[in-house]
């Protein structure tokens, strides 16, 4: 997040987009919030100019939350907008001497949303960010970017042998419930539950044209008795234990107890309550939240539900452990260092980042190492198995007793856009102290990003400095 307190210190670049916005939302607003989505994401500032000499300033909005009232419901109309990615988190009001602006943080589109585009029209409508602005994105990147999101996971599949009766409508109502709140005004709203779970992918028509449960639809709303006869083996399962004591657990939750419905959804919800009054007992605030948060939806969206073991989350006074059947399906060292991700489970994941639950925290796995870093926590440690195939996350809630903190993040090419995305310019001996990264590996980070022309250097010799292209 930028710092609103010296906003003046910031330009327009690939990740920051100023309108004034006085006469209400602009149209190039929508070919920004595309341009965002199917590039890196970015920030759009609305009520704020940018002067003479580039820098930015504030105007006072009149009325913000009109305009809000606006976006909203332009965002959410599929003939002006394809795919609303955003959650009631991603728009905020900032206050800046006395003069109120509108802040807008875009993410970068999932993969099964992408290309977001406007006005109906994917060739025409689709849009991408340079360092000189939005361009409208020619045929071939659409193209490429429908066959990516084409790809289908196992969990899509939908299973003609069962119907709708298999879904526990308690969850699905909870779901839309916290859906409404993170989305306001979703166009989904009126739907009834049918058409609802018909929009969202957990169901699907078979060949007999009638409707059925997708896998991802019955693994997150079905009933465990269910849910069991297409995963046999399928369990969910927290352990938590309190003080020295770590043979006898104080407190277990179990997919199979018969007393409440054993799917992902409620055991998200379930365990998400556990989450919170961890963070509150260690002191710690929202941001180490949002990261077992993160860490909880990554293992619920990247397990084999086929396989012949479940998940299991341990919690123990000094850390919590996330532990889901099957491999990373990218390198676990790219994972750290902020690789993309590609989830087993894309219909579980977009049904989790409609609820704005995925796809909106800093980096995903390396965000997390940031923040446990940024705590002074030992650092997390992730690990895959082969026999059997396993992936298990363990996050400290204690701080190391080693070495100093260090504000690195775990990609060095990631820590450097991020700093030239927080101020105007830097010289690489200053990247190197502030990032704490050797100075022969700040040349060669910069040296690439020049080449890939999301960076400018400027001068010559120890004068050179660098700035994100505007």
């Amino acid at each position: 997040m930028l710092d609103f307190s010296h906003i003046e210190t910031y330009r327009e670049n690939n990740r920051i987009e100023a309108k004034k916005a006085l006469g209400g939302l602009p149209k190039s607003l929508w070919e920004t919030y595309s341009a965002f989505a199917n590039t890196i994401g970015g920030i759009i500032l609305l009520g704020v100019e940018e002067w003479k000499d580039h820098s930015l300033h504030p105007v006072n909005l009149p009325d913000p939350d009109a305009l809000i009232a606006e976006f909203w419901a332009i965002a959410n109309d599929p003939k002006r907008v394809s795919a609303n990615i955003l959650s009631d988190r991603s728009v905020v009001v900032e206050e800046i001497e006395g003069n109120r602006i509108i802040v807008i943080m875009v993410p970068r589109a999932q993969r099964y949303d992408r290309p977001v585009f406007l006005d109906c029209s994917a060739i025409s409508g689709s849009y991408r960010r340079n360092g000189e602005g939005d361009y409208r994105c020619s045929r071939d990147e659409v193209e490429a970017m429908l066959r990516e999101a084409a790809i289908r996971t196992k969990d899509m599949a939908v299973l003609e042998s069962m119907d709708l009766q298999v879904f526990d409508y308690g969850s699905v109502h909870r779901y839309r419930l916290r859906m409404k709140q993170h989305r306001p005004g979703h166009v989904w709203e009126t739907l009834d539950d049918t058409a609802f779970l018909h929009q969202l992918g957990a169901v699907g028509s078979g060949a007999d044209g009638q409707l059925h449960p997708t896998a991802a639809g019955l693994l997150l709303f079905g009933r465990e008795a269910e849910i069991i006869r297409e995963y046999p083996n399928y369990m969910l399962e927290y352990q938590k234990f309190v003080g020295a004591d770590t043979t006898h657990w104080a407190e277990r939750i179990v997919s199979s107890s018969e007393d409440w419905s054993g799917n992902l959804y409620d055991f998200y919800i379930r365990i998400g309550q556990k989450l919170m009054q961890a963070v509150a007992l260690c002191g710690a605030g929202s941001s180490v939240l949002n990261g077992l948060q993160e860490a909880l939806v990554n293992c619920l969206m990247h397990a084999d539900y086929g396989s012949n073991r479940g998940i299991v989350i341990i919690q123990k006074p000094d850390c919590i452990t996330f532990s889901n059947p099957g491999t990373f399906h990218t390198d676990l060292t790219a994972a750290r260092r902020g690789g993309i991700s590609e989830p087993r489970n894309a219909g579980l994941s977009r049904m989790f980042h409609l609820l704005g639950d995925t796809g909106w925290f800093d980096g995903g796995i390396s965000g997390i190492y940031r923040v446990w870093a940024r705590q002074g926590w030992r650092d997390p440690v992730l690990s895959d198995l082969r026999e059997p195939e396993r992936t298990t996350l363990t996050l400290s809630l204690e701080k190391s007793g080693d070495a100093p903190l260090s504000m690195q993040p775990v990609d060095p090419r990631v820590a450097v856009v991020a700093y030239l995305t927080d101020h105007i310019s830097a010289c690489s001996r200053d990247l190197a102290r502030t990032l704490e990264l050797p100075l022969p590996q700040v040349r060669r980070i910069l040296k690439e990003l020049v080449a890939t022309e999301l960076v400018v250097a400027e001068g010559s010799g120890r004068n050179r400095i660098y700035k994100l292209k505007a």
